[in-house]
């Protein structure tokens, strides 16, 4: 179920764009408190967000630039200020699509359902994920670097399959306990520690130093290109 983030100050509109969207089987949740924003957002890790231009305390394209120095989240722009100065604005400052108000639901959905085909279904589709010239074969289970394969176990293939999915974000211990939990046993946070540790090791031996970067209190992440 895809999670959409609505950062929208208008109470009426907000509540029947979140109905909309949950009446589609999407997860959503509403930005209540304007001064945390970024916070709001790291908590929920959503999918996609949609943005208002005229925000309380500071406005969209603020929030706009703190989201994109740190994710490539897809961000769409909903706003009443839909002149070409501020739409302009809106992608200048990293907003993939912007949406002028009063607007159609119908379209509204159309235009988020294809954003979110457009950045996670093809991803999911390829076979292969690459990062700093390493390569992740999601059908074989196996990495390779500089022509040469490293092996994997499962639990170090699906912790890395879920990092460089979501390269450029931090992933939580507890997402990376999820993935580990579809072996046959319960798997503890020693054990998630232990494999973080040994498959660091597999990835420095090969030449990949800093692969994977500790977000203490946080979780992992696999930087951006």
């Amino acid at each position: 179920m895809y999670k959409i983030l609505i950062v929208e100050d208008e109470p009426g509109i907000r509540d029947a764009v979140a109905e909309l969207l949950r009446s589609w089987d999407m997860d959503v949740r509403c930005v209540t408190d304007f001064r945390k924003v970024t916070s709001s957002f790291a908590e929920y890790d959503p999918h996609l967000v949609l943005l208002d231009v005229g925000l309380p305390f500071m406005n969209g394209y603020h929030w706009c630039q703190e989201i994109r120095s740190s994710s490539k989240v897809p961000i769409i722009f909903v706003s009443s200020a839909s002149d070409n100065m501020n739409i302009v604005m809106a992608m200048t400052m990293g907003a993939d699509d912007f949406i002028a108000k009063p607007f159609d639901g119908n379209v509204l959905v159309a235009k988020v359902q294809a954003l979110l085909r457009r950045t996670y279904d093809f991803a999911e589709s390829v076979p292969v994920i690459e990062h700093h010239g390493a390569l992740l074969n999601t059908e074989e289970g196996c990495l390779s670097y500089n022509g040469e394969k490293i092996a994997l176990s499962k639990n170090e293939f699906r912790i890395l399959l879920v990092l460089m999915k979501n390269k450029g974000k931090i992933v939580s211990r507890e997402k990376l306990m999820e993935a580990l939990w579809q072996t046959d046993s319960f798997v503890d946070e020693n054990a998630l520690t232990v494999n973080i540790g040994r498959l660091r090791k597999k990835l420095e031996a090969a030449g990949l130093t800093d692969f994977i970067e500790t977000r203490f209190g946080q979780g992992y992440v696999i930087g951006q290109d």
